[in-house]
């Protein structure tokens, strides 16, 4: 599961417990100025990912780490579809959406709009 904040003019993402290890990553930091939006999307796990490297891909487990797919990167930490949260990105990030699990969806979705639209 991941932890949102925002962090003066930073959106901050922080991998919790051992999601660190399968994502491959414990935290990104994205300027919020490369933030487009944030949607709930519990669908989103059923579509394709791509190329994992590096992750963890186990159906109907866990997906997390990076995806490469038509010529974009993605980063992936989710286990519980019903709680995704897919945050869109400007080209000038590493990656063009973070697809994450958090605790409240609703919440999330609720501080990443109101602070990118600051």
């Amino acid at each position: 599961m991941a932890v949102i904040r925002v962090q003066g003019q930073d959106l901050v993402v922080e991998m919790a417990g051992l999601d660190k290890v399968w994502a491959h990553k414990s935290k990104l930091t994205i300027p919020l100025a490369h933030v487009r939006g944030a949607t709930m999307d519990p669908g989103v796990l059923g579509e394709p990912k791509g190329i994992r490297a590096p992750g963890t891909h186990v159906p109907g487990l866990i997906t997390a780490g990076t995806f490469h797919k038509d010529g974009e990167k993605v980063f992936w930490a989710v286990r519980d579809a019903r709680k995704a949260v897919v945050v869109e990105l400007t080209g000038d990030e590493r990656f063009a959406r973070l697809v994450v699990e958090v605790e409240d969806p609703r919440a999330a979705v609720a501080l990443i709009e109101h602070a990118a639209s600051r």
